[in-house]
């Protein structure tokens, strides 16, 4: 049986069974942890803060907090927050690279809490992706050959895994790099050299740690937009951890907003923008410009409010930005005077000009 779901327009769309699902998720810091959360569990009847303030009182770190979301095939999912929010631990649950202290977590409905260590070697070698902030790459191998290394783990045969090195090289835009070594490359392209490495072997589910927060501002734009269509190409599910709110809106499916290892909202960017839950969210998405974000489909009224008669029509899809809809919509209007200081008619200024320069690129 499938299961409702919102687009990052906020449609509502029918999915089958989530490429990951987390049940009530702790991470606890300390001796015991996973004993003494169920302790005070028990001793609180479950209540989240109650059991969080009885773990701290032990001197416990609560680092996630009964997290619960899913994550549909082919969605990217970002988890987002300040420092020390949980985002990063909770990837790390999911992977199994930290055992989580309770609850339960899936992927593709299998319960890898319970999973062997065997089972998790296979899981990562074969359909886990990973990418971290910091680049991993060995220095004494080219590209061509760090990108191929997963795959010599696998044991695939070097014209193979060499093969198919040159396939993701090529997809990150990378060609002409393959015999070039670390070294050689620049923080951008050592980035992508590790996108390509974490694509190799063709993961059904790929996790981003923060990826590109360690580059300069242009780069970042760069690489997201090179990211945007790499996903566009092969819809992975991934889960992508920023602390960058204008990041996270730029790619995201839907978001999870983290707060002191709780997940406080979870929405698409246009539902984020427009209804913040509380102070904390809305202080994320303050300086936003929310017509660059928020889609024509979440101000539609329905056909039944048609006047009889309506304007010149300007082209509006219901996919649009609120921002570049109003650009579309200014061009039904006539241009108008502009007058100095004395009053004097210095030109004119048509409204679509006015929109055109509020608006941005999009991605």
């Amino acid at each position: 049986m499938g299961m409702a779901m919102s687009d990052r327009d906020g449609t509502s769309v029918e999915t089958g069974a989530p490429a990951i699902r987390c049940e009530n998720v702790w991470q606890v810091f300390g001796s015991n942890a996973a004993q003494k959360l169920r302790a005070a569990q028990e001793a609180t009847g479950g209540d989240r803060d109650a059991t969080a303030e009885r773990l701290q009182a032990e001197g416990l770190v609560p680092a996630v907090r009964d997290a619960s979301f899913e994550v549909r095939e082919g969605e990217l999912f970002v988890i987002m927050g300040l420092s020390g929010s949980g985002k990063s631990t909770i990837i790390r649950c999911i992977s199994r690279l930290l055992e989580a202290s309770g609850g339960k977590i899936e992927i593709a409905g299998e319960n890898i809490l319970t999973a062997n260590k065997a089972r998790m070697i296979e899981l990562r070698r074969d359909k886990l992706g990973m990418v971290f902030q910091h680049f991993g790459l060995f220095p004494h191998m080219t590209v061509a050959e760090n990108v191929a290394f997963p795959l010599k783990m696998q044991g695939q045969g070097r014209k193979a895994r060499l093969e198919r090195a040159h396939e993701v090289i090529d997809l990150v835009g990378l060609s002409g790099r393959e015999a070039s070594y670390p070294r050689e490359l620049s923080g951008g392209q050592r980035q992508r050299v590790g996108i390509a490495r974490s694509l190799a072997v063709n993961p059904d589910i790929w996790f981003l740690d923060e990826p590109f927060s360690a580059l300069d501002p242009l780069i970042r734009r760069q690489l997201q937009d090179e990211f945007i269509k790499i996903q566009a190409t092969l819809r992975k599910s991934i889960v992508f951890i920023t602390h960058d709110i204008a990041e996270a809106l730029k790619i995201a499916d839907r978001i999870a907003i983290m707060r002191d290892g709780k997940i406080v909202q979870i929405g698409t960017p246009t539902e984020i923008v427009l209804n913040p839950v509380d102070d904390y969210v809305r202080e994320f998405s303050k300086d936003v410009v929310k017509g660059r974000h928020a889609r024509i489909k979440s101000v539609l009224r329905p056909l039944s409010e048609a006047p009889e008669t309506m304007p010149d029509d300007p082209g509006i899809r219901a996919d649009m930005t609120l921002e570049a809809a109003l650009a579309a919509c200014m061009s039904c209007y006539e241009p108008v005077p502009v007058h100095d200081a004395s009053g004097a008619v210095v030109g004119i200024v048509h409204p679509s000009d006015l929109a055109a320069a509020l608006q941005v690129d999009e991605a």
